[in-house]
């Protein structure tokens, strides 16, 4: 498997055999993915498939009932709350269908939210959010509550803050379902193309043919099962 033209070597992060369910209800049923190191995947299927919850459960934020979920060489699932906490923090960027930006908070304090959770210098992290916010087109609305903002602005800042960190990995729930086509495709222009330049593979969960089109390849989950001609679906 190539990504633009280069060889790509084992996955940086694959569900093995996953089952969840919600008390009876299956959500997924021996699920299997596996993603490369800067690929840009998709996951599709109808409303209540499980691709959702395939992308938490990826995301660390579920643990299967059964099966394992590795990420960069690491048994993910079995890790402490702690330390998945630690990994969302660090590791993992997030965007989500409404953005889930702290509406009391400024732009600015948004996007260095993540960095100042971390630990770092506050004005190293203001710093490292207004570049970012410089470069999704945002640097004059630093300032600006959130709920001051239209949808695509909004979810521009989610970006933002998902790639501050420079995380391994960004975790995107519906990016752009509650924004028009146009600047849908806008934001997921913004998001593939930054994620590109840093290296930062991106899982994406969406019903949008138009936004699975921008990934280098999608998956299918219905049923709570996933067609991948890449998983494995097997722990080793």
């Amino acid at each position: 498997m190539t990504i633009d033209g280069l060889p790509v070597t084992g996955p940086l992060i694959e569900a093995r055999a996953i089952t969840r369910s919600y008390g009876r209800t299956p959500a997924l049923r021996e699920a299997g993915v596996s993603v490369a190191a800067g690929e840009i995947m998709a996951i599709m299927g109808p409303s209540g498939s499980g691709k959702s919850t395939l992308l938490h459960c990826l995301a660390g934020i579920f643990t299967p009932d059964a099966g394992e979920v590795w990420f960069d060489g690491r048994r993910l699932d079995t890790l402490s709350d702690a330390r998945r906490s630690e990994l969302r923090r660090t590791a993992f960027g997030f965007v989500f269908q409404f953005g889930q930006l702290v509406p009391e908070l400024t732009v600015a304090d948004n996007v260095a939210l993540p960095l100042l959770l971390g630990r770092v210098r506050r004005r190293q992290a203001y710093r490292r959010a207004v570049s970012w916010l410089e470069r999704l087109e945002l640097a004059e609305l630093r300032e600006r509550r959130t709920g001051e903002l239209s949808g695509g602005q909004a979810q521009r800042v989610a970006i933002a803050r998902a790639l501050v960190t420079g995380p391994q990995v960004v975790f995107a729930d519906e990016p752009t379902g509650a924004l028009d086509s146009l600047t849908g495709e806008r934001v997921m222009e913004l998001l593939v193309g930054l994620a590109r330049q840093e290296g930062t593979t991106v899982i994406v969960v969406t019903h949008d043919a138009r936004v699975a089109a921008c990934a280098d390849r999608e998956v299918i989950v219905r049923d709570g099962r996933v067609t991948d001609p890449y998983a494995s679906g097997v722990a080793r």
